[in-house]
Parts: structure tokens; sequence; C-alpha cells
């Protein structure tokens, strides 16, 4: 396989919730863009720091006007990714934007569908026992 570059961008999604009386911001981070970059890893990174310096995530953009432009901070970790912290009008969100390089791809395969015999059979029986869990090789 050769070498596909991607990157990647996630943005900290925010729900607000009310339970019991209290308000809850509910953060968790959500894989809005996966872009396939043409190129080595050198071109993937100069990309990753283009869509860092100007990726405006949804939160931000859909109460954005024409020509607005959010207080940007952009953050390079050690590993390579990006943080950037972003502020428009009292909103405040953050987005992550890393490299990757693909290692492994399959794709789906469907089991083939049960005969009507097969149907009533398990229905009689009951499902069938789980799956063995994933363990590392050589330990069972």
């Amino acid at each position: 396989m050769t070498a596909e570059w991607y990157v990647l961008i996630e943005e900290d999604t925010r729900v607000t919730e009310r339970v019991e009386g209290v308000e809850l911001r509910l953060h968790r981070w959500t894989l809005v863009g996966t872009h396939r970059i043409d190129g080595d890893e050198a071109q993937a990174v100069a990309a990753a720091e283009d869509a860092a310096l100007h990726y405006t995530p949804h939160v931000l953009a859909r109460h954005a006007r024409p020509g607005d432009e959010p207080a940007r901070h952009a953050l390079l970790t050690r590993d390579g990714a990006w943080v950037v912290l972003l502020r428009q009008r009292h909103r405040e969100c953050h987005i992550r934007v890393s490299v990757a390089r693909l290692m492994h791809a399959k794709e789906e395969k469907e089991a083939p569908p049960k005969r009507l015999k097969d149907k009533f059979r398990s229905a009689l029986e009951g499902p069938p026992p789980p799956g063995k869990p994933w363990a590392p090789p050589g330990q069972a």
C-alpha cells in the first residue's frame, strides 16, 4: 500500500441540556473533515497548517456575516496536531487539526440474507452466543 496522507479536522461540539433543573453543557469531539492530500507528508503538514489558520467551524460560520473573521489562536502541539481557539461575537469554540497516514482500509462485507427456515429456527432457539472479544495475539 502506498502512503496516503490525510488532514483530519475535529470540532468540539457542544450540546446544552437541562437535567433536574440544572443546565449542563456537554462537550465532545466530532470528526467533521477527512481530506485526502495528494502528495507526501510535507504537503499534508502544510495543508494542516493552512486548515488551522483558515478553517471556520460550523458553530461560528452559521452566525457569521460577510467579512467577519473570528479571533484565532493556533497552537502547535509536540505531536504535530494543531489546537485552534476561536472567538467571535461572544461565541467560543475550538478545533483540532491533525495529519494522519492511512495504515489499513477494508470494505464492508455483509453476510448473505437468512432463509425463511433459518429465521424461524433462530426465533425458536434464541440468539447465537456472542463472539469472543478481541485479545492481543498470544493471550486468550
